[in-house]
């Protein structure tokens, strides 16, 4: 029976999740939702700007606390390991849900493309990024990130393999394509408000600072290994390796 109860949880908090990323994707580029970045009537920025921040501090707290191993072993003696994923997942939905109701737009305009190819370019760039951010997820493993996977060996009454390093496709080119796609996405806007500017901003500050602790954590779970990886790709850009005869005239 909590194995059956596990997968139904891990079931539903996939499907609120997924469909609180689906909405938070349409809220970031102002298509097709009632309720996105720029929407709705403005009021005294200051109130804003302090709601706003806050929103976005109560996500970063909780996404990156939760996110921690202290965290994980205290918290697993209260909730059952095979459910710890799919808690924190829905932890992180609930915050971008509240974010997204709460959001109050500041619309002045940053800047606004206006060449027709401009803008194409910049909604294709942001539909990339999202897509990019998607597939990177599936290469890895879609279903334990998001706490599947464990539900479903609980009822199977199987136990959870341990990490094993990879780095498939995407990741042979940076380190993080998850995180790139996300920050291409934020960014890639024909008109950019003030609102949505202090939103980019914020999440690629969060970004930053979440790929320090990751990565903190990721050189003590596989040591040498993710060192070497480091040094040889680049963390949200392709690192460009020029060789000694290319770049030594007297070698021509």
């Amino acid at each position: 029976m909590g194995g059956l109860l596990s997968v139904l949880y891990g079931v539903v908090v996939y499907a609120f999740f997924f469909g609180t990323f689906l909405y938070t994707i349409l809220f970031v580029g102002n298509v097709f939702v009632p309720k996105t970045i720029d929407s709705g009537a403005s009021g005294p920025i200051a109130e804003a700007l302090v709601v706003n921040t806050l929103l976005l501090g109560l996500f970063a707290v909780q996404h990156s606390v939760m996110a921690r191993k202290g965290f994980k072993r205290w918290w697993t003696r209260i909730v059952p390991p095979a459910v710890e994923r799919s808690t924190y997942v829905l932890a992180a939905s609930l915050a971008i849900a509240l974010l997204v109701w709460q959001w109050r737009p500041i619309p002045e305009t940053v800047w606004a493309v206006r060449d027709p190819a401009g803008v194409q370019l910049l909604q294709t760039v942001f539909w990339f990024g999202f897509a990019m951010l998607l597939v990177a997820t599936f290469l890895i493993n879609h279903f334990e990130l998001f706490g599947l996977r464990q539900v479903f060996l609980r009822l199977l009454g199987r136990q959870l393999p341990k990490p094993e390093f990879r780095t498939p496709l995407l990741y042979r080119y940076v380190r993080h394509p998850i995180y790139l796609g996300f920050v291409f996405g934020f960014w890639a806007a024909p008109v950019m408000s003030a609102g949505h500017l202090l939103f980019a901003v914020a999440s690629t500050g969060y970004i930053l600072v979440g790929i320090w602790f990751e990565e903190r954590d990721l050189i003590e779970q596989f040591g040498a290994r993710y060192r070497a990886y480091r040094d040889q790709v680049g963390m949200l850009l392709p690192r460009v390796r020029i060789s000694r005869a290319e770049s030594s005239p007297e070698q021509n």
